[in-house]
């Protein structure tokens, strides 16, 4: 027997620890080892080999086939059946769960950082514990003994606060105790170092056999085929007629299946199932791993344990513990093997010990327990940390449910769902923009997906970077305004090295460097990635960028709070400069531009060249996928980012850059479908874009420009083209902050000149530089939307009080306008409503709302106003009674916050609290 603190120096032969390395290996290519034991009863390989005949043949077509038979693939399979579609095949190429599922912890935590993953969470519970048991009469393994999530600092036990306030809005139970409740709850638990601790009492634990042989039982009940023993060996692709492809049939060992879909479940191995279809899938193999100990007197039906400062998890396995958890220092799993199946590695405790120290801080009793077995096996990583999902970008019909970062399991029930409506429909019922890969087609122009740029999916080194950087994070506090350091500086606009000099510390999106705040204090330059020390990498020391960075990990006011003040309030009463250069800024052209851009937009946007709209672009449903500016434009030269030449109609969009990657990839695929003569051309590396904003705008960019700003000359939400400094521009008259202002969209050779002419003209007025978190305060002060904060796919603009971009007095059909007119004639029954508290406390989104002592939603976005010196905060509220949400409803309530716990007075606002009257763009102050 070898004990856990003696693990490397007493076990059995085959668990003997690898020699120790200096420093270690970044990667691996080793293969399976021999047969491992893994703490389940029952695992689907000792029903019958993987080699062989398939469990039936193959059928000539399908609707849908689904690849891979882990927890994503037999979820989505039963989700597809149960909505249905009978007609669905699902092929393992071995048996079900092999690969990565088989071995996996199983765990369930109900609450995360997210609303939408709340959700999701609670759907896999709700399948597991109660409908796979009443469909099927079988039990699925689900063990509900609870979740325990461990503080040893207050900004940790402040985080789970927050988790605890946005569980009372979904009906999560919670509790946060004290040491000595905790003491009482897990008595072999160490509460020296306890801060506190977060009790959710119905949170357990999955079987990976259970759970996917009942799904199989429940999917094959409902007419879908499931096929054992059956490895694809190729993806038919075809061009139809206007050059898309799209898939055609699946290929396997045994038989060819035709049809027009194909779903990725395929696990670590994803990355070469897309090959075969040509489809890029960023992700990564790992090693991950948990020993799993003999026998604890006490320990049956303990609650699981995170126990996150430590980053380590103990699971309850009976009258046993299985111990992970996540290090600086994985191993890559470099050469995916095809026969891996139910294999596992040796495991490194070189790498693993940092956990066993964890878990016998924790459990004090583990230092005397042994060691019954060790699993190592391989999971998939991304670059986020989280699922990639949907229609591919460069094959119409084939769809990814992978990269689930060893939260296949918890989240699988409610992905595959999602996925299941998202193959049916055309897009999920959720919002799962932050998991969708959708993409545009290698060979087009232009950005490749909604999350990541293809510069990014080619690029080994950024994938390895950031899904490292993610899973070594994996425990940490999710602060608000925390970046990465993995994967930096591969997108840096025309300006970038002009902020740097002046303080600028950028934010990443979208691999754009983009400015965040300005530091009096100089340069804070982002370094190239040391991977937190690990691999014998030096870390970098004096690093400014990282310790400003660190000096934001709090859920108080930032220190750099009075900062981010001076730049909110110099733009409301002089004037501020804004690089937005990341910016999208795409060309809409065609003989059928116009056709496009009334059925694509919202609000009427077929004006005379000249103008521009602000609009939003809808789904089916009515949800809101995109708002931005549509600007009407003429034709132009034809090697000018600006104004280009083409024949018919033409639109120029400015979209917000972290989301244009899913503007490009919405219209695209709208416009495939309705095989319209337009194009759609990408500008936004050709562009870059400078907003001046604030009462003394005119003032100085007057100076700078050749044509007449007067209100008369050149009214609010128009544009035209002008000179500065000798370069050609254009000037747009829009804000995002509330304030009289000017954009210029300059090409990228002249974005310096023209920058440094703006400066130097106002220099004298007190012009400053003011970066993205001064936008996000301006701009919910003023009211302003941000999509995908408080605008969602799953919001309609009704709801979101964006009605007037919607052209429903005239007679002009949009995407989504029959929903919108369906929601309109039976009521509101979700809306967005302005907070504002009296107690200055800093807010972030997911705090609770409270109407009349009931909870009613939460809060999405906040932030502080420095002009109206309050906390404001957006969210969405029901009437708990079911009824619609009139703007009576909204007046009439008395309102409470709560933030971690503690409730504040909060008053509603159906008007945005400053400016209501809209005088200040419009140059009147």
């Amino acid at each position: 027997m070898s004990y856990v603190s003696c693990a490397l120096r007493v076990a059995a032969p085959r668990r003997l620890p690898a020699p120790w390395r200096s420093p270690r290996p970044l990667s691996s290519a080793t293969g399976p080892t021999s047969k491992k034991s893994v703490p389940y009863q029952k695992t689907l390989k000792e029903e019958g080999s993987g080699s062989g005949e398939p469990s039936q043949p193959p059928p000539p077509s399908a609707e849908v086939v689904v690849v891979g038979g882990g927890s994503l693939g037999c979820q989505t399979t039963y989700h597809l059946a149960k909505q249905g579609v009978t007609n669905v095949v699902l092929l393992e190429r071995d048996r079900l769960t092999s690969g990565t599922t088989w071995h996996t912890a199983g765990l369930l935590w109900q609450l995360r950082p997210s609303d939408v993953e709340v959700e999701l969470l609670a759907h896999t519970r709700d399948v597991v514990s109660r409908d796979l048991p009443a469909e099927t009469g079988l039990h699925t393994g689900w063990v509900e003994n609870g979740g325990l999530f461990i503080a040893s600092n207050k900004q940790r036990l402040d985080e789970y606060k927050r988790l605890m306030s946005l569980g009372k809005v979904y009906g999560v139970e919670s509790y946060v105790l004290t040491p000595s409740q905790t003491k009482d709850l897990y008595p072999l638990m160490n509460i020296d170092d306890l801060y506190g601790t977060l009790y959710v009492p119905k949170d357990g634990t999955m079987d990976p056999a259970g759970t996917c042989s009942t799904l199989a039982r429940a999917a094959t009940a409902r007419g879908a085929t499931i096929i054992e023993n059956c490895p694809v060996t190729g993806i038919q692709v075809r061009a139809d007629d206007f050059g898309v492809k799209r898939v055609y049939a699946v290929e396997t060992a045994h038989g060819t299946i035709q049809t027009p879909c194909v779903v990725n479940c395929a696990g670590v191995w994803a990355r070469a199932l897309g090959r075969l279809a040509g489809v890029h899938v960023p992700l990564v193999g790992m090693h991950h791993a948990y020993v799993v100990t003999e026998r604890i007197e006490g320990i049956q039906n303990m609650p699981n344990v995170r126990d996150h400062d430590a980053s380590v998890y103990l699971r309850l396995q009976g009258d046993a513990l299985s111990v992970g958890g996540y290090e600086s220092n994985p191993i890559f799993w470099e050469e995916v093997s095809e026969k891996f199946a139910f294999g596992l590695f040796d495991l490194d405790w070189d790498v693993f010990m940092q956990h066993i120290e964890g878990a016998v801080n924790r459990v004090p009793v583990l230092e005397k327990t042994g060691i019954k077995s060790t699993v190592c096996g391989p999971e998939s990583f991304t670059a986020d940390h989280k699922p990639l999902m949907g229609e591919a970008p460069e094959v119409r019909g084939f769809f990814l449910g992978c990269g689930f970062n060893s939260a296949g399991m918890m989240l699988g029930g409610g992905c595959g769902r999602e996925l299941a409506h998202w193959i049916i429909h055309g897009r999920p019922e959720k919002d799962m923009y932050g998991y969708d890969i959708r993409q545009v087609a290698a060979a087009a122009p232009g950005p490749h997906g909604r999350r990541f740029h293809h510069s990014l999916t080619d690029n080994n080194r950024w994938i390895r970077e950031r899904s490292h950087e993610s899973y070594a994070k994996n425990y940490s506090v999710v602060f608000p305004h925390d970046e990465p350091l993995a994967g930096r500086n591969v997108r840096k606009d025309p300006l970038h090295e002009e902020l740097l000099r002046q303080g600028c510390v950028f934010q990443e999106r979208h691999g754009w460097e983009r400015p965040g705040w300005f530091n009096p204090g100089g340069a804070a330059p982002v370094l190239d990635y040391d991977y937190y020390g690990a691999y014998g990498q030096e870390r970098h020391r004096d690093y400014t960028y990282n310790r400003l960075l660190g000096d934001e990990y709090t859920f108080d006011f930032p220190p750099h709070h009075d900062i981010i003040k001076n730049e909110c309030l110099t733009c409301r009463n002089a004037l501020a400069l804004f690089d937005m250069s990341y910016f999208g800024k795409f060309y809409l052209v065609g003989p059928e531009a116009t056709k496009a851009a009334n059925w694509l937009f919202t609000a009427d946007v077929s004006k005379a060249p000249g103008s521009t709209v602000y609009t939003c672009m809808l789904n089916k449903r009515g949800g809101v996928e995109s708002d931005l500016t549509v600007s009407r434009i003429s034709p132009g030269d034809p090697a000018s980012p600006l104004a280009p030449s083409f024949e018919g109609d033409g639109y120029y969009l400015a979209i917000g850059g972290a989301v244009a990657q899913h503007n490009w990839s919405h219209i695209t695929t709208v416009l495939q479908d309705m095989k319209l003569q337009c194009k759609l051309l990408d500008c936004s590396e050709e562009l870059g874009m400078m907003s001046i904003q604030g009462p003394l705008s005119r003032v100085v960019l007057q100076e700078v420009l050749d044509t007449d700003l007067s209100n008369e000359a050149f009214p609010f939400s128009t544009h035209k083209l002008a000179t500065a400094a000798g370069c050609t521009v254009r000037a747009m008259r829009l804000s995002f902050v509330g304030e009289m202002g000017w954009e210029l969209h300059v090409p990228k050779a002249d974005c310096v000149k023209v920058y440094q002419a703006v400066m130097r003209a106002g220099a004298r007025h007190g012009m400053t530089n003011a970066g993205y978190r001064a936008i996000d305060s301006l701009s919910i002060e003023k009211g302003y939307r941000h999509w995908h904060a408080d605008l969602r796919p799953d919001d309609t603009p009704l709801e979101a009080g964006l009605a007037f971009t919607c052209k429903l007095k005239s007679d002009i059909p949009f995407l989504g306008r029959e929903a919108v007119e369906a929601q309109k004639a039976k009521g509101i029954f979700r809306r967005l409503v302005c907070f504002t508290t009296e107690e200055k406390v800093p807010m972030f989104g997911l705090e609770a709302v409270w109407r009349d002592g009931k909870v009613v939603g939460h809060i999405r976005r906040a932030d502080f106003g420095f002009a109206i010196d309050k906390t404001i905060a957006y969210g969405y509220i029901r009437d708990p009674a079911g009824g619609p949400v009139s703007l009576d409803f909204v007046k009439s309530g008395s309102y409470e916050l709560e933030r971690m716990g503690v409730t504040y007075p909060a008053r509603a606002h159906t008007k945005s609290p400053f400016d209501p009257d809209n005088k200040r763009v419009k140059g009147f102050y």
